[in-house]
């Protein structure tokens, strides 16, 4: 794993960044704190996605943007932990904040579940993700609906439907669970909370009492 530098310019200072402890503690930290997605690692599907983001003189992260991913959960959690390594630089006096960092992020599902890959079925689960996202906030926008007491509530039964068509389960909502614990245990509260509000927002309150505690809801 590595890191290019993109220059806003031409022309740029020639002292750069670095991640504290080296290269290879870089490397060390990006695999630590990667939180597989639910539907690539349900759905076997790997791949490098590249994250650009900028950094001050205090080595925060200030911004981060997918250069070249999949349109899939993947790019969501690259740029997550990204974001983590906000003050885990040493930046040069010197340093151009102009300046992009780009960081390629490998994911590789769990291979003793998965094996091999079949480079044609993964593609068929990225496009399947593409596809649903119309259905899951036809969902989503429901139950936001309904717990501000606008929802037309005839629909509940083809909502219904839809969830049991997008595998909205109690199975998904416990690793939705898990996935959003070992994010909190990284400190990163608010992608806890994302998650959190995912189950809320398919009408689930098994993550109430969290958005309740974390969430400043």
């Amino acid at each position: 794993m590595f890191f290019l530098l993109i220059a806003a310019t031409a022309q740029f200072a020639s002292a750069q960044p670095a991640f504290k402890g080296g290269r290879g503690a870089l490397m060390d930290f990006l695999k630590a704190k990667i939180v597989y997605p639910e539907y690539s690692g349900r759905n076997c599907i790997s791949g490098t996605i590249d994250v650009a983001f900028r950094l001050d003189h205090n080595g925060k992260v200030t911004s981060a943007s997918i250069q070249r991913g999949l349109g899939i959960d993947l790019d969501d959690e690259a740029l997550r932990v990204i974001k983590l390594t906000s003050g885990h630089w040493t930046v040069p006096a010197d340093y151009n904040e102009n300046i992009n960092l780009v960081q390629p992020i490998r994911f590789d599902p769990d291979r003793t579940r998965c094996g091999v890959t079949d480079a044609q079925n993964m593609q068929a689960a990225i496009d399947d993700y593409k596809n649903r996202q119309e259905l899951e906030n036809a969902v989503t926008n429901y139950y936001i609906n309904k717990y501000q007491g606008k929802a037309d509530l005839s629909k509940e039964p083809t909502i219904l439907a839809l969830k049991k068509q997008l595998g909205f389960d109690d199975e998904l909502i416990n690793d939705l669970l898990k996935q959003a614990n070992q994010k909190l245990k990284q400190g990163d509260k608010e992608g806890a909370c994302t998650d959190w509000t995912f189950i809320h927002n398919i009408g689930s309150d098994k993550a109430d009492s969290f958005i309740k505690k974390y969430c400043g809801q």
